[in-house]
């Protein structure tokens, strides 16, 4: 029984490890994805005529 709460208690902290690491990779791709398009808005706004 103390086994299967030993290998049960690995996995949860692997996924964890696994699902936070990702959490923060994605996070950063898009952050940097929207602070690069947003400049691209702000620099072109002086072209449109209305």
């Amino acid at each position: 029984m103390e086994e299967k709460t030993y290998k049960l208690m690995s996995r949860s902290g692997t996924m964890t490890m696994v699902f936070g690491i990702l959490a923060i990779v994605l996070g950063t791709a898009m952050g940097v994805t929207l602070i690069v398009n947003g400049a691209k808005l702000l620099a072109g706004r002086k072209k449109i005529i209305f």
